[in-house]
């Protein structure tokens, strides 16, 4: 019998108990060599940081290996093995170190690898057979997962598009049906925007995203409030929903954000947004609208980026539930124009500094006299009194408000 998904899908768990029965430290990818976990390394072993050879380093640091090391590899027929397969060091390809692959399948299809440095005399034919029942553990749940993904993309998305009421609480117990244990792990939201394609053969699959539970293409501004859809406008996004170790620990997520915003133009224009944790499927619908102000956040003040959780964001947290119209508040209608552009931004800068002259005129390059015939020339412009709390709040929000 099968353990519990729970119990058995910490993949870090198990790739740990590989290591610890073998005595050398382990990698998990999956079959397009895209790292999944690793295990603890013992510096004070046989298999020192300093001996690793260029090909392991890179798959630890960059979670993925080349194309050409990945079909060096495969030459050995690691595709095709059943059992432990050994594999000689080759300098010249940056395989400083012989390596031992225990090929990960179930129900014979191959879903992954677990690496081993291999030495002498290395692990005995008792101890590879028990790391390959513990493979055999993470075949399975690699094979959940894999058919998770491909299954819950309609799920996923119904939810996220569904109005809130009724319609929303149909769709999250669909959901809930098809993820069944694993439905109240702990998760965060992640949404990537804009998304180049609406086509979903565009998109990549949940299963090539470590951590993703179920990912989808949606429109731009899909499931928020009827002014965040037209404030957001046309386009696409990508959502994912992303397993979490600790609600304190959102690198899972923002990990993945990172990686999907590189296959946006190299991330150039795009931005992605991270909800907080949450644990089970309840609060979906919230976590989508935090992601989605995130990212636009991140669009509208790159300092936020290029990934923003929703606690990061600060005021952009109310900002964002603006209807589009608070954009074109009047009182910053003129401020605003091309020509005094250089005006907007010393109001904003001065009110950043919350009313400083002296660390504004620092921050701004300009000597306090400048700074303070500037500010009268907003006065004049806004007619409002930069020595008054509301007034300040007003043109603060409006400028904030004007990015997005």
């Amino acid at each position: 019998m099968r353990e519990n998904a729970r119990v058995k899908g910490d993949y870090q768990e198990l790739v740990d108990e590989i290591s610890a029965l073998l005595g050398a430290p382990a990698t998990l990818e999956n079959r397009d060599f895209v790292l999944i976990a690793f295990g603890a390394h013992d510096s004070g072993s046989d298999f020192d940081a300093s001996t690793l050879d260029p090909v392991r380093t890179r798959s630890i640091l960059t979670r993925r290996s080349t194309p050409a090391v990945r079909a060096w590899f495969e030459g050995f027929g690691i595709a095709r093995a059943t059992g432990p397969v050994r594999i000689p060091p080759a300098p010249d390809a940056g395989v400083h170190r012989g390596r031992i692959c225990l090929p990960v399948r179930h129900r014979g299809v191959v879903l992954g690898y677990v690496w081993l440095l291999d030495a002498e005399p290395g692990p005995s034919g008792e101890q590879l057979s028990a790391a390959m029942d513990v493979a055999a553990r993470i075949g399975a749940l690699l094979a959940d997962e894999a058919q998770a993904g491909e299954d819950l993309t309609r799920e996923f998305r119904a939810v996220l598009a569904a109005e809130p009421g009724w319609q929303r609480d149909m769709a999250v117990a669909a959901l809930r049906t098809a993820l069944a244990d694993r439905a109240d792990v702990l998760h965060a939201v992640v949404c990537v925007a804009p998304w180049p394609s609406a086509d979903p053969a565009d998109a990549p699959s949940a299963r090539s995203v470590p951590g993703a539970t179920a990912l989808c293409t949606l429109p731009w501004g899909t499931g928020g409030t009827s002014h965040a859809r037209e404030a957001m406008g046309d386009g696409q996004c990508l959502a994912l929903l992303m397993r979490l170790r600790s609600a304190d620990v959102l690198t899972p997520a923002v990990t993945a954000a990172s990686g999907m915003l590189s296959r946006v133009r190299g991330g150039a224009g795009a931005a992605a947004g991270v909800a907080r944790a949450r644990r089970g499927l309840g609060e979906l619908g919230s976590a989508w609208q935090e992601a989605s102000a995130a990212a636009r956040a991140a669009l509208a003040e790159p300092r936020l980026g290029p990934v923003a959780a929703w606690a990061s964001i600060g005021p952009y947290r109310l900002l964002t539930a603006l209807p589009p119209e608070a954009v074109h508040d009047p009182v910053v209608r003129a401020l605003l124009e091309p020509a005094h552009r250089e005006l907007a931004r010393t109001a904003e800068v001065f009110l950043d500094c919350a009313g400083q002259a002296g660390r504004a005129a620092a921050e701004l390059g300009i000597h306090r006299q400048t700074l303070y015939y500037r500010l009268s020339r907003v006065e004049n412009l806004t007619g409002l009194d930069l020595d008054d709390g509301e007034d300040r709040l007003l043109l603060h929000m409006a400028l904030k408000a004007s990015r997005l």
